[in-house]
């Protein structure tokens, strides 16, 4: 049988409101990501799309506070745009992944402002209510990601609700069974309209500690953690995320997108979750048809968060192999709209180091917009800044800002984003973008975009890696990772300066170079050793 579509193509992350701005007001939209659906399919030669909120909202933490679940912001266009973009996806074929944010609402949305009416409301129970201590603190020392207690007092109710966000983000309750079913329907209403597949939102935290105990204080650093939370870190989130039951919602997501029709969908999850026995938990178990219970793919963070080194890297990625259930498909992210793109923290030296990686390793890649292109991040100025974690958490250096700033696809004074003005833009541009842009980097044989456009090139037209088995290659110079995907692909990475000769294994010795970062690409037999680069390396295939 045939792999699973979301097992063999590549994921392209799209943040709407920076990709395309079709009407001119500063701010991407859907009729712009249609505009620009080519360019991912035909340009890139990607294989699939997700695409961040774009769900009515008032846009507290722009777009993952939803107010409707079942339509299109105005500022995005309208449901008949969204069906407009699902259909053209489809026509180029491209796979549609939408995000879901079952965790939250806004507390705009018509659920909570029912909840929030009375403590009798048909809806009280939608949202997690508690009463205040007697000396009027919250129930517990639950903390929100965005600083401050998780808890805020409704004043008209006396009551106190749960936010491990924002307060303008309320916790929806998942063990009512109303909210539950709600949340399915929601499912299968973009299912019904041609979505192929969820990229869950914070989905752990969906089901917590029904007796609702205090955490723990934190003894030690977060394990894995790229930066530090501030005083989310404090504590050890064992019971506000990741209650054992969260397992048992997990499969009923799965079975409503496994069955919802005979084309193969995928529920892939945002877990935050750095201890790779735990993490691979959120796959499920086995049902007896050869699938797992869980999620699809539960996303992998790791690689954002290991030392950019050889060793560090392949240690990584043999403990994920190692952690994996039977059955289980891994996947790896080196980008997303959270973190500082991949240029600024790694540097830009490793750009097509990092590329190469990811299209070559076993698993689901997922690219991050512009990262092809090497766009770095944006050093937002101040008064500029949109993010309300940095905002409310007082440490600006928290703000994800600078990650999310408009695609550059030419070098005109908006880059091609937009037709209104630079400083009308939602968010600043890069310094670079007269450079570091779609259409300058077309026409440079040499680029990071042609790199990419090769390295994808290369995975597509290769079945062993898209589905070859992954083995780490002993007896390498130090500062390489070497691996081979199933019989036929060898991949060889130099994390470091300088160059390096690495002897390869002989039944690769006949074969040919069909990747490499310095453009050594399509050449003869590879030999009996190769030269890699400072921050390079090669795909040989025999």
């Amino acid at each position: 049988m045939s792999p699973p579509w979301w097992q063999t193509r590549v994921v392209y992350q799209i943040y709407p409101r920076s990709f395309q701005d079709a009407n001119g007001d500063g701010v991407g939209d859907l009729p712009g990501v249609t505009e620009r659906l080519p360019y991912v399919a035909e340009t890139l030669g990607i294989g699939a799309v997700w695409l961040s909120p774009f769900y009515p909202s008032p846009q507290a933490d722009f777009g993952y506070d939803v107010s409707d679940y079942r339509d299109v912001d105005p500022q995005f266009g309208t449901l008949d745009d969204f069906d407009a973009l699902a259909a053209r996806c489809h026509e180029l074929d491209l796979k549609l992944i939408v995000d879901f944010v079952p965790n939250h609402s806004s507390d705009q949305h018509a659920w909570f402002q029912e909840s929030r009416a009375g403590r009798e409301s048909a809806k009280r129970d939608w949202y997690v209510w508690r009463d205040p201590t007697p000396d009027g603190s919250p129930p517990n020392n639950w903390l929100s990601h965005f600083g401050g207690p998780a808890w805020t007092l409704d004043e008209a109710t006396g009551q106190m609700y749960l936010h491990s966000f924002l307060h303008e983000q309320p916790d929806l309750n998942w063990r009512n069974p109303e909210v539950e079913a709600e949340m399915l329907d929601t499912l299968r209403f973009w299912m019904d309209r041609g979505v192929d597949g969820f990229r869950i939102d914070v989905a752990h935290s969906i089901l917590k500690d029904p007796e609702m105990r205090d955490n723990p204080p934190r003894t030690a650093p977060p394990e894995g953690a790229f930066k530090s939370l501030g005083e989310y870190d404090t504590q050890l989130h064992v019971h506000d995320k990741a209650h054992a039951d969260v397992h048992d919602a997990f499969a009923r997501i799965r079975r409503t997108v496994d069955g919802h029709s005979d084309a193969e969908r995928v529920a892939i999850g945002e877990i935050h979750e750095f201890d790779l026995d735990r993490w691979a938990s959120f796959y499920g178990e086995p049902t007896g048809d050869g699938r797992l219970s869980g999620l699809h793919m539960p996303f992998n963070f790791g690689l954002l968060n290991v030392e950019w080194t050889a060793a560090d890297v392949r240690a990584h990625v043999d403990a994920v192999e190692a952690a994996l259930p039977e059955g289980a498909w891994p996947n790896y992210v080196l980008g997303n709209h959270d973190e500082p793109r991949l240029a600024t923290r790694l540097g830009p030296e490793s750009v097509r180091l990092a590329g190469l990686l990811l299209l070559t390793l076993r698993g689901t890649p997922t690219l991050y917009y512009g990262d092809e292109l090497g766009m770095p991040d944006v050093d937002v100025p101040l008064d500029q800044r949109k993010d309300p974690w940095a905002e409310r958490s007082g440490d600006p250096t928290l703000s994800r800002d600078g990650c999310r700033t408009p695609m550059a696809w030419d070098g005109s004074p908006s880059a091609g984003f937009s037709t209104a003005p630079p400083d009308a833009l939602w968010l600043p541009l890069h310094a670079s973008h007269d450079r570091v842009n779609v259409e300058a980097e077309l026409a440079d044989p040499d680029s990071h975009l042609a790199f990419y456009r090769r390295a994808l090139a290369v995975r597509r037209a290769t079945p062993a890696l898209q589905t070859g088995a992954y083995a780490g290659l002993d007896g390498v110079p130090d500062g390489v990772f070497g691996f081979t995907r199933g019989d036929d692909a060898l991949v060889l990475l130099h994390f470091g300066g300088g160059a390096v000769h690495v002897d390869l294994p002989a039944r690769f010795r006949d074969g040919r170079v069909a990747l490499s970062t310095d453009g050594r690409d399509g050449g003869g037999a590879a030999g009996a050793s190769l030269a890699l680069p400072a921050w390079g390396g090669v795909v040989v295939v025999r």
